[in-house]
């Protein structure tokens, strides 16, 4: 034998394909020891040709090609499948080690006709097999054997084996939704997914719109136009330098107390006795105003007057004060203000824009740079491992950081990106349990954990931030296809930190002294329930046809209740205002926020009435005998105080009516469901309730320009932009149908026309 030929000489593998890779030694059975200790699902012996034998060189014998080898092929043995699949799915496929040895001198025979019908019936087991596993009911069957069985086996367990890597076998998983609109895209938590289960309602009324036999295309076009033209009137002009204008000091003594009660609570922010003391010294004469002090005083008041009244009488100065805060805040040498308080003006400036609807849906973006602005200057790290600081120090930045997690997490929640923040990139410590007053002492010590301080309820939600995280990590990152089962993991351990923080404010209710407020609860019962919620949104649609997500839809129900019932207080009077018996009542605050907020107080509770319509729609629809079983009579309230709801917000100063055109409609079509109605009616009776929505949108909006118009003429002061006002002239045309248009989707939906509401910003000037 030559030197090459040695080389050459390979010797067929006896052992399994995990057992070659590891390089171990296999006991060559099947399944193998170390695929039985390592509990591997697979255990494949691979088929290799035999080796032909090599002749020893015959110089009596001439060559002769009838003298050459032919090799017979020994087919792979697929046994054993088996599937869970309520769990983790185990697939066996093995295969004896192959009888490599064949006899030169015997010339092989060919495959039997016995043998390729056994490698046939192995197969239609094999597929019948998988076919019960992953409940497919259309079994195939082999009616033409391959040309080469052994191939087709091996391709078939591979094709099982992706499907298993690829988790197709098991629980199911949820069904993974982005809205793309424009140059954004919204994640599974944005408020959009609670609408979508009504595109068969809006493409039952698209092709009678698209038709041109209605004005509702111009109609809502020249709403849009009116809305830009008042918010024009409000936007200021870009810069706006920092004035020294206030409103009355017992105006903003009562804005000031609003901020505190509303906000502190949850997003501790400033050392109120410290803010207090340089509070009064502004009003006093011939004192220096400090820059810095006067941005941090503004974004209090803009905050506060969301609750001032409930026709949010302060909306225009609101937006001035932001604009003159985001102003100082833009202004070159940044380096400056990597301190204490511009990171407080920055996490103000935030809280404000959303609260006010100051581009609001975009503060995701805002709240990135905020974290990274906090994680420069170290707040990321407990300064228990810094260079030793006073209480106060260690305290705040505690504070700040804890406020910052807050405000990134609901950041992504509400705009539906991730939130590109985990627990292993901190170890700063929740805040203690210091009342403000104490961290002015030299040394204090914290007060015991069952004594309510002004920085408790902020500690108890910190509590259940990992599982919130975990919900939003689930819902928005890259790869939402999650299970079934994990989501109800999520669900467990959401709902025992819930309870957990419910006990504990609880406790402290019961205890003597200070106690957590009504709207403690209320806004806390908000928050953890707009996540338990989101969390199962993306099995709704499903949960409407199938008993197999029936837990989702019954906690879609209660959760939706509870979060519209916890910013919604009615009326005994007027169900369709919010309760006014005692305006300075803490629990009014929340209720006034969903009304004269946006953003993070609206949506939730708009995401809330939309899904309590669609089970209310769902159980009409639903009915099954000859008699008209009348629906649960606390569901058709909710979307009768919704529809009105949306209005009082239009009455006080919103401009977007789409959330009001949009209620009116699942209105009608539940009112004639239970009216009866025909189908081929429905569209006629959704163009009335549109027609209806919009005329009464339009008398609002034009009211409100009529207003701002006659204002302007009294006090001589207008927008000194007039080339941005829209003109009216243009809303003849059909341009409704534009990609901003009421239901032109694209492939998704027709819900995007909901999302197209921006802020009308004048354009920047190029520094």
């Amino acid at each position: 034998m030559t030197e090459s030929e040695r080389r050459r000489r390979r010797r067929p593998a006896v052992s399994c394909s995990v057992c070659r890779k590891r390089k171990i030694r296999c006991n060559r059975e099947s399944p193998c020891n170390n695929c039985l200790r390592s509990k591997n699902a697979v255990c494949v012996y691979e088929e290799y040709p035999p080796p032909v034998p090599r002749r020893q060189p015959n110089h009596n014998e001439d060559h002769d090609p009838s003298h050459s080898v032919q090799v017979q092929h020994s087919p792979i043995s697929l046994e054993g499948v088996s599937a869970s699949i309520g769990g983790t799915s185990t697939v066996s496929c093995s295969g004896p080690p192959l009888a490599s040895s064949t006899n030169a001198s015997t010339p092989a025979s060919k495959p039997s006709d016995d043998d390729v019908g056994l490698m046939k019936t192995r197969i239609r087991d094999l597929e019948r097999q998988l076919s019960q596993a992953t409940g497919n009911t259309n079994n195939a069957s082999a009616q033409n054997a391959p040309a080469s069985v052994a191939n087709a086996g091996r391709g078939l367990l591979e094709a099982s084996q992706d499907r298993i890597e690829n988790g197709l076998f098991g629980a199911p998983r949820m069904f993974g939704r982005t809205v793309l609109h424009k140059s954004r895209q919204f994640g599974q938590s944005h408020w959009i997914n609670g609408v979508s289960v009504f595109l068969d309602l809006l493409d039952l009324l698209e092709p009678h719109i698209r038709n041109g036999h209605t004005a509702i295309p111009a109609a809502i076009q020249k709403c849009k136009s009116l809305a830009k033209i008042i918010k024009s009137g409000r936007t200021p002009p870009w810069p706006t330098p920092l004035s020294a204008d206030l409103p009355p000091k017992d105006v903003a003594d009562q804005l000031v107390e609003r901020y505190h009660r509303i906000i502190e609570p949850f997003y501790r922010v400033l050392h109120i006795p410290t803010f207090i003391k340089h509070y009064e010294s502004v009003w006093m004469s011939n004192n220096h105003l400090e820059a810095a002090f006067m941005v941090q005083l503004k974004l209090v008041l803009a905050i506060g007057s969301t609750t001032y009244d409930e026709q949010f009488s302060l909306r225009a100065p609101a937006i001035r004060w932001i604009y003159e805060a985001q102003t100082w805040l833009c202004t070159p040498n940044s380096k400056t203000r990597l301190n204490i308080q511009s990171l407080q003006i920055n996490i103000l400036l935030l809280l404000a824009q959303e609260i006010v609807d100051v581009c609001g849906d975009l503060t995701w973006i805002s709240a990135g740079t905020l974290y990274r602005r906090a994680v420069y200057m170290g707040l990321h790290r407990d300064p228990a491992g810094l260079p030793r600081r006073t209480t106060f120090a260690t305290e705040m930045r505690r504070r700040l950081w804890n406020t910052i997690l807050e405000i990134t997490l609901r950041s992504s929640m509400n705009s539906g990106g991730p939130p590109c923040i985990s627990l292993d990139d901190f170890n700063t410590k929740p805040p203690s349990n210091f009342d403000d007053d104490q961290l002015e002492a030299h040394s204090p010590s914290p007060r015991p954990e069952g004594t309510f301080t002004q920085v408790s309820t902020a500690i108890a939600l910190r509590k259940s931030f990992p599982q919130r995280l975990a919900v939003v990590k689930f819902l928005n990152d890259l790869d939402c296809h999650g299970r079934y089962e994990d989501m109800l993991r999520l669900d467990r351990e959401l709902r025992a930190s819930y309870k957990a923080m419910y006990r504990t404010l609880q406790d402290f209710r019961m205890c003597t002294g200070r106690s957590p407020s009504q709207h403690d609860f209320l806004f806390t019962d908000l928050v953890m329930n707009r996540y338990l919620s989101s969390l199962h949104i993306p099995f709704f649609e499903r949960a409407m046809h199938e008993t197999a997500y029936a837990f989702s839809r019954k906690v879609l129900l209660e959760t939706s209740l509870k979060i519209w019932y916890s910013a919604y207080q009615p009326s005994s009077a007027d169900p369709g205002q919010i309760r006014n018996d005692n305006p300075s009542s803490s629990v009014d605050d929340l209720a006034r926020l969903g009304i004269c907020g946006t953003v993070c107080f609206q949506t939730g509770p708009f995401q809330a009435a939309c899904l309590i319509s669609a089970e209310l729609r769902a159980q009409l629809q639903e009915q099954e005998g000859l008699s008209f079983t009348p629906p649960r009579p606390d569901l058709l309230p909710v979307v009768n105080n919704a529809v009105n709801w949306c209005l009082q917000s239009i009455k006080i100063g919103e401009t977007n009516m789409k959330g009001y055109l949009f209620l009116s409609m699942v209105s009608a079509q539940i009112d004639g469901l239970m009216r009866g109605v025909k189908k081929d009616d429905f569209p006629k009776l959704l163009i009335r309730a549109v027609e209806g929505a919009i005329e009464t949108s339009l008398s609002i909006l034009e009211a409100k320009v009529a207003q701002s118009q006659s204002q302007i003429e009294e006090t001589g002061k207008g927008f000194d932009q007039p080339s941005l006002l829209p003109s009216l002239e243009s809303t003849d045309g059909y341009d409704f149908m534009t990609p901003d248009g009421l239901f032109d989707f694209g492939e998704l939906s027709t819900l995007e026309w909901m999302l197209d509401d921006e802020y009308y910003l004048p354009e920047a000037p190029n520094w």
